[in-house]
């Protein structure tokens, strides 16, 4: 069932035994009772639901807040939803009205259940035009999906509200950076350490550890000590550019959060002084915001989400700026619904994996697994030895650590 449907949503947010019960919700009598207050809920109040159950208090504001949204009860038409039309929410025009729903979904659910209906809200109910009040931005919940519609008005953003849709990405930019950063920098610091060691180190260079672990078939009894036939070393150019990182990331519409989330690892990369970074955008055309890196609200700014594709066009760019491929890796973020000359993309791909090149195919980079694409391209990479799957943002510090060390890639069993 489709989660627009107001009784998948409500079945699926709403509070159940697995989910948070909302703020200030009554605490059940019985068991009996709770679930027949759940189901309530859940159904909706439809002369069919059944349950004969009257809504009172904080129960009846949450069924109000999510009838507004998923009944067309609340769209003030007096149906109930049974006719087959087209079932709308109630918010209506008045942003005084959305400005005091946003209010009341955020008292009465968890931080999650909001992001979700907040979305809804924006798909369902035609409230984007709305973001362009600085007051409505003030009200929402930041996050990933509300930063991809924003990115995606930001051509039509007035004056007054510019400010206040950089601050809100910021936000989500920078508790996405808390979230993720540490860990990314330690797990690809650590493979380019590793894709750094050298086997013939001078004396100061030796990495005894190592060295002693890959020569413990050489302890001598007698002598109690290792014969280090084979010496593991650091290496001396730690702090020079050892790899090239290039993101080729899809900014047609339906690429909204992977784009986000390409920004953000797109400046950990580049804050490592041993990876030449850069970050491409494309749809029909391309753009290079790799000057823009230190900054992922700038390059996200830089970006314009919507419009055509055309994979071979960014790759055609890309292959121009690789100087060294045996140290490039090469990611390409797209659903792969190509626009451009199919057979010259995959040609493209086989050349440059040809020539050294690591190339990485990510279907998304984003928390909701793989999204609609083109299988055919899909297994057509696959078949040229680039498999394409979907990462999640926790996923790809280990994805890219496996690509810098030409290791096999930790692909998802769900690809």
């Amino acid at each position: 069932m489709s989660t627009s449907s107001p009784i998948s949503a409500t079945q699926t947010h709403a509070p159940t035994s697995a989910n948070p019960t909302p703020t200030h919700a009554p605490t059940p009598t019985t068991s009996a009772d709770e679930r027949l207050r759940r189901w309530r809920l859940v159904l909706g109040g439809g002369a069919a639901e059944g349950t004969g159950r009257a809504l009172s208090g904080t129960d009846a504001a949450m069924d109000s807040a999510l009838a507004a949204l998923y009944d067309s009860r609340g769209g003030g038409d007096g149906g109930d939803g049974r006719d087959g039309g087209e079932r709308r929410g109630g918010l209506g025009g008045s942003a005084l009205s959305v400005a005091r729903w946003l209010g009341d979904i955020r008292t009465y659910f968890p931080t999650s259940v909001v992001r979700v209906m907040q979305r809804d809200a924006i798909d369902r109910l035609g409230l984007a035009a709305l973001l362009l009040e600085p007051e409505m931005l003030e009200a929402v919940e930041p996050d990933v999906h509300l930063v991809g519609t924003l990115l995606s008005l930001h051509q039509a953003l007035p004056e007054t509200t510019r400010t206040t849709a950089r601050a809100v990405v910021r936000k989500v930019v920078a508790d996405l950076q808390a979230r993720l950063a540490t860990r990314a920098r330690a797990t690809l610091t650590g493979a380019l350490d590793r894709s750094a060691r050298i086997s013939r180190p001078r004396h100061r260079d030796i990495d005894w550890d190592r060295t002693l672990r890959a020569n413990l078939g050489n302890y001598l009894p007698d002598h109690r000590t290792v014969v280090p036939e084979r010496l593991i070393g650091h290496g001396r150019a730690s702090r020079a550019v050892r790899k090239e990182v290039v993101l080729c990331v899809d900014q047609s519409g339906s690429m909204a959060a992977s784009v986000v989330y390409a920004a953000v690892f797109g400046a950990v990369l580049a804050s490592l002084p041993s990876v030449a970074t850069r970050l491409v955008v494309f749809d029909t055309s391309v753009v290079d915001l790799t000057d823009a890196l230190d900054d992922p609200v700038d390059v996200l700014f830089g970006t314009r989400l919507g419009g055509g594709t055309d994979i071979n066009r960014a790759l055609a760019y890309c292959q121009t700026r690789i100087t060294r491929p045996a140290d490039t890796v090469v990611v390409l973020v797209s659903d792969l619904y190509e626009g451009g000359i199919r057979d010259e993309m995959l040609k493209r791909v086989a050349a440059m994996q040809a020539s050294g090149v690591r190339f990485v195919a990510l279907l998304a980079l984003s928390d909701e697994g793989a999204p609609a694409y083109d299988r055919e391209n899909a297994a057509a990479l696959a078949a040229l030895g680039a498999p394409a799957f979907a990462c999640t943002p926790d996923l790809f510090p280990e994805v890219m650590a496996a690509a810098l060390e030409k290791r096999p890639l930790p692909i998802p069993d769900t690809v």
